[in-house]
């Protein structure tokens, strides 16, 4: 409401209560207009000096504080000064929105200590782990004194695991560190998706036999499906998917790789009929270390950062990836890819 409607308003109830006033004592209508008359005019300007002097001046200086400090020093001087025509208002309106923000910002600020908690301890416990094992390995082999030497190969085999799950664990820290902070540039070219999906299957046969899982791409090979990415990280994120796959996957299971064209995109799917992921645990399956099983999860062994770093390359992409899943039927992760419209000579075949 502006001033001058809130300054009529009180001088209107003042001229009317002095006129009734008035005409109670008076019984006369000519002194009861006179009186109404000369309080509202002298209580209209009484008013509107006060309120302007030493009210609405300060709150419209508390607002274009206020104001400025929103839009910033560089924007402010672009600018120039703001003047609001309602003030009271305006600061109201300023005020709640600043404080929505301030409650939203606590709130995030809030997350982010709770989400560098548990990274932490997780981190503690992933590196923990392993140079326990490796420590007793090693203390084991001491005390021995090489006496049993099948033994000590056997121990220092089991070290040698452990040695390789904490580099597997560095790089991959490595790995998302860079890729969150930009450091990794994602170098486009356009390739043939088929021919890449191919090399990553030839690539990860031999676990897939060793674990009993038959791997299945859903399109020819020389079907020429044209993407533009960056290949080396796109193998990655499938090399993990389909890692994923097989390392979760059951006896004699399946996991099929098919790929779909959509208006602008490709869409690649990586489906397994493992035991499949319970719903509550769905959202937070691409957060770093996290594991729905954890025992089983550290016997079959990974960082724990592989679906983390897959979604941060294909989010790199400007794209999106999604996971659906059943228990005890099996899981589909799928991301999509931008599609090369117009033929051209391709990277590979």
């Amino acid at each position: 409401m502006k001033l001058s409607v809130v300054v009529f308003i009180n001088a209107l109830a003042v001229a009317l209560s002095l006129a009734i006033v008035n005409f109670y004592f008076q019984h006369s209508w000519y002194y009861l207009l006179i009186t109404f008359s000369i309080s509202l005019i002298t209580s209209f300007i009484v008013f509107y000096y006060l309120l302007e002097k030493y009210i609405y001046s300060k709150i419209k200086l508390i607002y274009k504080l206020i104001h400025n400090l929103k839009l910033g020093k560089d924007l402010k001087d672009a600018i120039g000064e703001y003047v609001s025509t309602d003030p009271i208002n305006d600061v109201e309106f300023e005020v709640k929105e600043w404080a929505r923000d301030k409650k939203s910002e606590i709130e995030t600020l809030r997350k982010q200590e709770q989400f560098r908690r548990e990274f932490l301890s997780n981190i503690s416990h992933e590196f923990k782990t392993p140079l326990f094992a490796i420590q007793g390995y090693i203390e084991a082999v001491q005390e021995d004194n090489f006496e049993d030497q099948e033994m000590a190969q056997q121990f220092l085999r089991k070290a040698q695991r452990n040695l390789d799950r904490l580099n597997y664990l560095i790089v991959d820290l490595d790995a998302i560190s860079k890729l969150e902070s930009g450091e990794v540039p994602v170098n486009y070219q356009k390739f043939n998706l088929g021919g890449l999906v191919k090399e990553v299957i030839e690539s990860l046969e031999k676990k897939a036999t060793e674990h009993k899982i038959t791997l299945w791409f859903k399109e020819k090979y020389d079907h020429s499906t044209t993407v533009h990415a960056d290949r080396e990280k796109i193998r990655q994120v499938l090399v993990n998917l389909i890692d994923n796959s097989i390392k979760y996957g059951k006896e004699h299971g399946n996991t099929y790789i098919k790929t779909f064209e959509l208006h602008d995109q490709i869409l690649v799917e990586v489906t397994d009929d493992g035991s499949g992921i319970e719903e509550k645990y769905l959202p937070r399956l691409f957060e770093r270390f996290f594991r729905t099983d954890k025992s089983r999860s550290r016997q079959i062994g990974g960082s724990g950062l592989g679906l983390a770093i897959v979604k941060h390359i294909v989010e790199a992409h400007q794209q999106t990836i999604t996971v659906r899943s059943t228990e005890g039927i099996g899981s589909t992760f799928g991301f999509t890819l931008e599609k090369v419209k117009q033929p051209f000579p391709l990277t590979d075949t």
